[in-house]
């Protein structure tokens, strides 16, 4: 009989990413997604355009992390055997506009969760999504599993209080609980308001003629960036340990924006200094200027390693959002990664 998963966050960047690695080792997945009224599952359109991805077995709920009755609901009718909690509001600028909505489903949301699986009595195995940005204004460099969190911003707030509930959990209830602790990790499936796919989708637009200029923040920040497809491969591996644990999942590198700046540009034969100008709105109120993380505990006992570093990543990413734009301009709109 095949497992049954269930993903909150599926329609996002890691959540489409997991729900293929998923299908594609048989589970049924399930996931959950916010009622809109358009539709925001592009990231999943591979899965429905592959005829030999499974998608019979992918199931979409409507219910949301604010509402703690639904997801005991869904919680108890679908039985997964493993969830993932990848549902955030995850934008770390954003959390300073929006403090309180971002506490209520980035922190709170996971208590609901974790009450949902306790109430219902399920044996599952469960997976939080936990951020680099929790280290915020850095105690040790590099930051690995042991290292003090001091976060810089409501979102940092928020995933320190759900690092510590799914620890708490684990040890009051017994719960298979782990927390990853993932790095910064892109694809061309980011979000288009996140800097690296912002940098890509610009150098595109560039190249073709439809843009002038870009505007960012903090060009100095450095950040240790991977590759998301192959960190979802790491969340489903830490749900197969016989002990729930918490791993730092990182390449163990870290590039300024300017470096990514440099490689995006250059891999289309740009200057980026010609066309990127500094805007005081992108600054944070709290910066957070270097995260770096060592992975080798989750290389050690998981067998985990990335394998696409810095550079390949950016001109990936830069190759997708110009082939995007390519299928948009020729009326064949499609998502890559």
């Amino acid at each position: 009989m095949s497992k049954r998963a269930l993903i909150t966050g599926i329609t996002g960047q890691d959540g489409s990413y997991l729900a293929e690695l998923l299908l594609g080792k048989g589970y049924e997945v399930h996931g959950i997604i916010r009622r809109a009224s358009t539709f925001n599952t592009g990231r999943l359109d591979p899965i429905y355009a592959d005829p030999h991805s499974g998608k019979s077995r992918l199931h979409l709920h409507y219910g949301d992390l604010s509402d703690a009755s639904a997801l005991a609901r869904l919680v108890g009718k679908i039985q997964p055997d493993e969830i993932y909690n990848l549902a955030a509001q995850s934008h770390v600028r954003v959390s300073f506009d929006a403090p309180e909505y971002t506490t209520d489903i980035t922190a709170t949301g996971v208590i609901r969760l974790l009450e949902a699986i306790r109430e219902t009595g399920i044996k599952t195995r469960f997976y939080q999504a936990s951020s680099s940005e929790m280290y915020g204004l850095v105690q040790e460099v590099p930051q690995k599993e042991t290292t003090p969190f001091y976060p810089r911003s409501p979102y940092g707030c928020s995933k320190v209080y759900a690092y510590w509930i799914t620890v708490n959990y684990r040890e009051s209830y017994g719960l298979h609980a782990s927390n990853g602790i993932l790095f910064n990790h892109e694809s061309p499936r980011r979000g288009e308001t996140f800097v690296t796919r912002k940098i890509t989708r610009a150098v595109a637009q560039i190249k073709a003629g439809l843009q002038d200029k870009l505007f960012l923040g903090n060009l100095e920040s450095k950040r240790d960036w991977g590759y998301a497809k192959e960190y979802v491969e790491a969340m489903w591996l830490m749900l197969q340990q016989d002990k729930p644990d918490d791993y730092v999942i990182a390449t163990n590198e870290t590039h300024s924006i300017k470096e990514f700046l440099e490689v995006a540009f250059s891999h289309v034969g740009l200057d980026w200094q010609k066309y990127v100008e500094i805007d005081p709105r992108y600054y944070r109120p709290a910066e957070v200027e270097l995260l770096i993380g060592d992975a080798s505990k989750a290389k050690k006992q998981l067998g985990w390693e990335p394998k696409v570093k810095f550079a390949e990543l950016a001109k990936l990413m830069v190759d997708a959002d110009i082939k995007l734009l390519k299928d948009h301009r020729e009326g064949r709109i499609k998502v890559t990664g």
